[in-house]
């Protein structure tokens, strides 16, 4: 099975121990993507609903580099550093999958990174 990498401008630059996404067997995994600025590497927002937004934003930077789109995603795992931002990241998250949305897990960040609220990784048909 071939795999390509998968990496965008567009979306945060990802550490050095992981890639944006893999493209491999008709499906594109898209690594956990924090609520980073692509232009500053800085988080984006104080609000969960910020923060969601711009993980999404960058999912979908990411899956159009890999020629996928967000209509295409069907999983999604959320991380959250605080149970309590439930409500508010489901909030935007439904603005973003208002109908047939994705498969969903859910976990709770284990260590402490200061200003992350939130995290999100996909899996989409490429």
């Amino acid at each position: 099975m071939s795999r390509d990498i998968v990496y965008t401008p567009k979306a945060a630059k990802p550490p050095p121990t992981y890639s944006q996404a893999v493209k491999a067997a008709g499906l594109v995994f898209v690594s956990g993507t924090a609520p980073t600025d692509p232009a500053t590497g800085q988080f984006v927002g104080t609000t969960v609903q910020e923060q969601t937004r711009q993980c999404l934003s960058n999912i979908a930077a990411i899956l159009e580099a890999a020629g996928s789109s967000m209509d295409k995603i069907v999983s999604v795992t959320i991380v959250l550093a605080d149970e309590d931002d439930f409500a508010g990241m489901n909030e935007e998250y439904l603005r973003w999958f208002p109908v047939d949305p994705p498969a969903r897990q859910g976990a709770k960040l284990p260590a402490r990174i200061p200003g992350l609220k939130v995290s999100i990784a996909a899996i989409a048909a490429a």
